[in-house]
């Protein structure tokens, strides 16, 4: 590199720690928060927009979105988390997908257990509407979570769930059923016994 292209290079690190100071310095004072310098200059809601989401939904610079991959209206996708559409994916409205989930609609084991003979196995995931996929779940290929379901934390998803599910686990288990009332009060009904395995309850 030249003297003049060791410059340049030096310049433009120091703009770009000057911009992340100032942009941490702006997050702390107004959120309390610090983030990685991506998600302190790219705008959530603008990069949902670019990904042609719907309308109020955000999503975090560090999540990874790949192939075909549909989002409703006004869901939150949080950071570090990994959208995969290779074999199609859909999200439905005002869902809650937290930090570092983890949705794949292919797998690898086939391909790899066969030296690389058989081939990626490819199947959509759907994710309908009002729905909270708890911190660091992992959801596989092929499956399908109805509308109003909430998955705890660190569950892995491998199994069709049914509209107002409660489950998690490892692999997950429906351990209790979610209510909405009219007026919009909701109600986790836990079964007897399931509700308190692992002292997990929510509510």
């Amino acid at each position: 590199m030249t003297d003049r292209g060791e410059s340049e290079t030096a310049s433009m690190l120091a703009a770009l720690r000057k911009l992340h100071e100032e942009r941490q310095r702006a997050f702390l004072n107004d959120w309390q928060r610090s983030l990685p310098f991506g998600d302190e200059i790219v705008d959530r809601w603008q990069k949902a927009i670019a990904l042609g989401f719907g309308q109020g939904t955000s999503i975090y610079d560090s999540a990874i979105v790949i192939g075909d991959v549909t989002v409703g209206a006004h869901t939150w996708i949080g950071p570090n988390v990994l959208l995969d559409g290779s074999g199609g994916l859909a999200i439905g409205d005002n869902c809650s997908i937290s930090a570092g989930v983890q949705i794949y609609t292919h797998d690898s084991v086939k391909w790899a257990l066969s030296g690389g003979r058989a081939e990626y196995e490819r199947a959509a995931v759907k994710i309908g509407s009002n729905t909270y996929i708890g911190p660091m779940t992992i959801v596989t290929r092929g499956v399908t979570i109805g509308d109003r379901c909430l998955v705890g934390a660190n569950s892995i998803v491998n199994k069709n769930l049914a509209d107002g599910s409660i489950a998690f686990g490892s692999t997950c288990t429906i351990v209790g059923r979610v209510e909405v009332s009219p007026d919009g009060t909701v109600t986790l009904s836990y079964n007897e016994d399931d509700g308190k395995r692992a002292g997990f309850r929510i509510g």
